[in-house]
């Protein structure tokens, strides 16, 4: 008898697993992989748009040349998921399908409609932007190309966020674009956070927040954001701190996706609750999430979806053939994070251990620099673009550990 393996959403995580289950699972098994559209989105691309550095055709392909073959691929808006009836309802034709198991990766979205004021007070894409979206960040392209100074506000509304460094890795790409148009000097950059520093992390904290420091970029931390007043330009926290603007740059709160929350399978923030090793379903045990969708405490990014895809899939073929789920995902992220200049550096931390200095990779080699600015990791960044739409979407293995290695990583102890 034919069984159905459904994935919801075709974007980093949905389009991996959909080619290394094309890959392993026997004929009798159809794959169904649901997504709203066409457009697969490189979503570390977009920092780079306002800046000049990308165009939208950079950062765009379509998601069906991603998938292999066996796989069936629907274009539509899912409208509720039964997970009792194990059943996913969509709005193209009100048809249904079916499934055995199912796959959840429909990421993580801005919600600048749960802010007061962001939105509907009249500033939106005229002195407020994102750059979290691709009409956002080409929007901030053409704004930033007109900006003639003044306070330019880098606002985080609350966490957690998608890849929680690219608010820091736009304040200080944007010190550079203004340094390269000789505006900097007529400009205040201004990074306010709901943290008490630059990060989650402390060593990586500290380090980033010295650098911030260094390009004369002010930190205000722990501003919990309740309204954006742009009669005033000011954004206002839940304690009535206000920080002024003439150009607010945002990064609204995040929540997973409005089908989540509609089935009853989400948190307060429509995140799927998982075991975060596993990545099974708490509730439902022939349900299993990858990437932004579920609520295991590590960065929402790519890398994290890919890190994740080995212990995934092994679990999945493990619960299908009736097996105790023994594969373990450890939390591990990477993140390059630039600087400007043709500079970034890299953090690798998991669960259990923070951002570390040291090489990565390879011990005493590298070539990429951990915390430590560098070209290298600039160029490594800048190359992953190649790497995302050649290897990493098609499943094909990468030169890194899929399990974080403190191999090449400098603890320092104290006595």
């Amino acid at each position: 008898m034919m069984k159905t393996m459904v994935i919801l959403g075709a974007g980093t995580g949905g389009t991996m697993v959909a080619n290394k289950l094309a890959a392993r699972l026997e004929d009798d098994w159809r794959i169904v992989v649901i997504d709203k559209d066409e457009a697969h989105l490189y979503q570390p691309g977009l920092l780079f748009i306002p800046f000049g550095m990308y165009k939208a055709e950079d950062v765009v392909r379509t998601r069906r040349d991603f998938l292999p073959r066996r796989v069936e691929f629907i274009v539509s808006d899912i409208e509720l998921i039964e997970p009792e009836q194990r059943r996913v309802h969509l709005t193209n034709n009100y048809q249904h399908v079916d499934y055995d198991v199912l796959v959840i990766a429909t990421g993580t979205h801005i919600r600048p409609d749960l802010t007061p004021g962001l939105l509907d007070g009249g500033g939106w894409r005229n002195n407020i932007f994102d750059f979290y979206t691709l009409h956002g960040a080409v929007a901030l392209a053409d704004a930033l190309e007109k900006f003639d100074g003044g306070r330019l506000v880098i606002n985080i509304a609350e966490m957690p966020i998608k890849c929680p460094v690219a608010p820091l890795e736009f304040a200080f790409l944007a010190d550079w674009y203004l340094k390269r148009h000789n505006r900097r000097h007529k400009t205040d950059i201004v990074f306010v956070t709901p943290l008490s520093g630059a990060f989650t992390k402390p060593i990586a904290s500290a380090m980033l927040g010295g650098l911030l420091d260094e390009k004369g970029i002010q930190v205000v931390p722990n501003f919990s954001l309740s309204e954006v007043d742009n009669a005033k330009q000011v954004i206002r926290s839940y304690d009535d701190q206000e920080v002024g603007y003439d150009m607010l740059i945002t990064i609204p709160t995040n929540a997973g996706a409005k089908v989540i929350g509609h089935s009853g399978m989400g948190d307060e923030l429509n995140y799927v609750q998982i075991d975060k090793h596993t990545l099974q379903s708490k509730r439902w045990d022939n349900v299993f999430v990858i990437g932004d969708a579920g609520n295991a405490p590590t960065s929402k990014a790519g890398s994290v979806a890919h890190f994740m895809l080995d212990a995934l899939l092994e679990n999945v073929l493990s619960f299908i053939n009736g097996k105790p789920l023994e594969a373990r995902f450890d939390g591990h992220a990477n993140c390059f994070v630039e600087t400007g200049f043709e500079k970034a550096l890299l953090i690798d931390f998991n669960y259990e251990t923070e951002p570390l200095p040291g090489l990565y990779p390879l011990p005493g080699f590298g070539p990429m620099t951990l915390l430590k600015e560098s070209h290298t990791d600039h160029y490594g960044k800048m190359a992953f673009k190649w790497v995302y739409w050649n290897l990493l979407l098609k499943g094909r293995p990468l030169p890194v550990p899929t399990k974080m290695s403190m191999a090449g990583k400098i603890v320092e102890t104290h006595v």
